[in-house]
């Protein structure tokens, strides 16, 4: 049976199942890179910049922003589904459905660049996931019989330290004597490579619109940096404390979470240890040979303008004198 021209996602009523439920069991293992998270930002941004200057307000609730859909791509190794990249879809706001043509011709043109990625599922934005998703979703699975949900939430929430994105599976479970598909959470850890660790970089020091000086774009980096290592030193100090705490016996021995422990103390460099000190010391002297050298460098063309003005000066002063001797 061939499939239909476009992927209808509002010819079914809404279902309370969409709703999503706590966690996934279906234990794969999730990871995102950062430029899904910028694509799917920036997507976001565009279109409700477009819809500000436009006026159009069809495509979302009064006084609500537009909601946003795409394609996340990558690949699949056994339990690790590795999230890549991601691509827009078009959502016709009137009918209710996304464009099949577009999406296989979108599919075509990453395919020829990335031939190892796959349509791993969709992306949207809001606060939470809605009744109308489960239909998107549904109408993915021919495309990718699993499908993931990434749902980037873009108000702002200074208060909230963990990034607003949430990736969501979906499931099969018995609600009311009848088997409905559902949301799950899933968990997931942010991966980079060197690229996106430069651009997210250049991007977190790009100067901010209001005008910031150095100094306070320093300021800010600093404070973070201050923020990151104080959040760290208090963790520690609450593993070390509760350490102390079973050691003496007030609290009940647990061999899982001292297995956690010493797997994630044997992580951290030994601090004391000669290794730690040769490769310090070799970091320290290549970091002064650096700022030396970039002072060199500095001292040399503040010195090569000064000649280059002098031997400018000399030739005007010489040319005058010799013009008025051959005039005299």
């Amino acid at each position: 049976m061939s499939a239909p021209s476009d992927l209808a996602v509002a010819s079914h009523p809404p279902s309370g199942a969409a709703a999503a439920a706590a966690s996934s069991s279906s234990g794969l293992t999730f990871k995102l890179h950062p430029l899904v998270i910028v694509n799917v930002s920036d997507h976001h941004t565009r279109v409700k910049a477009q819809a500000a200057c436009s006026g159009d307000g069809t495509s979302a609730a009064p006084g609500q922003p537009p909601r946003v859909f795409g394609c996340v791509i990558g690949v699949q190794r056994g339990r690790t589904v590795e999230i890549f990249n991601s691509f827009e879809l078009v959502l016709d706001p009137v009918s209710g459905t996304l464009d099949r043509a577009f999406l296989e011709k979108k599919q075509e043109l990453y395919k020829k660049v990335f031939p190892d990625f796959y349509v791993l599922g969709w992306y949207s934005t809001g606060s939470d996931v809605q009744d109308a998703d489960m239909q998107i979703h549904k109408a993915l699975m021919d495309v990718n019989e699993s499908p993931v949900y990434l749902l980037l939430n873009p108000a702002i929430n200074l208060s909230q330290k963990d990034l607003p994105v949430t990736i969501h599976e979906s499931e099969l479970h018995v609600i009311d004597g009848s088997p409905q598909l559902i949301f799950v959470r899933a968990n997931y850890t942010i991966e980079t490579v060197e690229a996106e660790r430069i651009s997210v970089d250049h991007v977190a020091h790009l100067k901010p619109s209001d005008g910031g000086s150095a100094a306070t774009q320093l300021a800010a980096h600093l404070t973070g940096i201050h923020s990151a290592i104080k959040m760290l030193n208090s963790r520690v100090r609450v593993i070390h404390q509760y350490l102390v705490s079973m050691q003496k016996g007030d609290m009940p021995l647990d061999n899982s979470l001292l297995r956690q422990v010493s797997s994630l103390v044997r992580r951290l460099p030994a601090m004391e240890s000669e290794k730690f000190q040769d490769d310090f010391l070799m970091e320290y002297n290549d970091t002064l040979l650096m700022t030396y050298l970039a002072m060199f460098t500095n001292c040399s063309s503040t010195m090569n303008e000064l000649v280059e003005k002098f031997n400018t000066t000399y030739e005007r002063s010489t040319a005058r004198r010799g013009g008025r001797g051959a005039f005299m």
